[in-house]
């Protein structure tokens, strides 16, 4: 499987973590991240 992250969810980490959309956002970037890292998914 291919994934496309556009810049701004590369960004996301570093927006105001106390808003629970952006947290999610920032959980499932993270989570894409690591499955990428991990050879799980092609980025």
């Amino acid at each position: 499987m291919r994934i496309y992250l556009d810049n701004g969810c590369l960004n996301r980490p570093f927006d105001d973590q106390r808003q629970i959309r952006i947290r999610i956002e920032t959980e499932a970037k993270l989570y894409i991240q690591e499955k990428i890292f991990n050879d799980e998914i092609e980025g």
